[in-house]
C-alpha cells in the first residue's frame, strides 16, 4: 500500500475536481475534498485495495455529497436552455457559456445518470471504475453514461 501522504498529494485535485463536477460549488467541493480525505485517512487500514485508490476515494466523495444533499433537502428543477444541437456534448464543455449550460441541466439529472455522467467526463473514470464505485459491471456503467448522454441532448433541444 501506499503512504497516505502519497495518494493525498497524487488524487486530493482528482477528487476536488469530481466533486466540483457534481456539486457545482466550489466551497462546498472544497469542504467536501477535505471530509474525503479524514475518512480516507481513518479508513485507510482497513482499505483492502479491491478497486483502485482514486475509486476508492469518490465513492466516499459521493456518499458524503449524497449525505449533504440529503441533509439540505436540495432538489435543484431541471433548466431548459437552447444549443445548437448539431455540436457535441464534449465540444460545448469547451465554450464557457454552454458549458454552464450544461452543468445545470446535468445538475438536474436523476441519480445515476448525473453521477455516471459526471465521473465519465469530469473525472475521466473508465467504464470500469465507474461500475466499481456503483458496485456494478463496466456494461451498466457504460449504458447508463449513453442515456444520461441522451437526457442532457434532449433537455438542451
Amino acid at each position: 500500500m501506499e503512504p497516505f501522504e502519497e495518494i493525498y498529494r497524487e488524487y486530493f485535485r482528482d477528487v476536488e475536481l469530481y466533486l466540483l463536477a457534481l456539486c457545482r460549488d466550489a466551497q462546498l467541493a472544497a469542504e467536501l475534498t477535505a471530509q474525503v480525505f479524514f475518512t480516507a485517512l481513518e479508513k485507510y487500514p482497513e482499505f483492502r485495495g479491491e478497486c483502485h485508490v482514486k475509486t476508492w476515494l469518490c465513492a466516499i466523495g459521493r456518499n458524503l455529497y449524497l449525505s449533504h444533499l440529503r441533509k439540505a433537502g436540495k432538489d435543484l428543477p431541471l433548466e431548459e436552455s437552447m444549443i445548437d444541437p448539431g455540436v457535441s456534448i464534449e465540444e460545448r464543455l469547451e465554450d464557457h457559456d454552454q458549458a454552464m449550460r450544461i452543468h445545470k441541466v446535468l445538475h438536474g439529472l436523476p441519480e445515476p445518470y448525473k453521477e455516471v455522467f459526471s465521473l465519465r467526463v469530469f473525472g475521466q473514470l473508465s467504464f470500469a471504475q465507474i461500475g466499481e464505485v456503483f458496485g456494478k459491471t463496466a456494461n451498466w456503467a457504460c449504458v447508463t453514461y449513453h442515456r444520461a448522454k441522451s437526457k442532457i441532448q434532449e433537455a438542451i433541444k
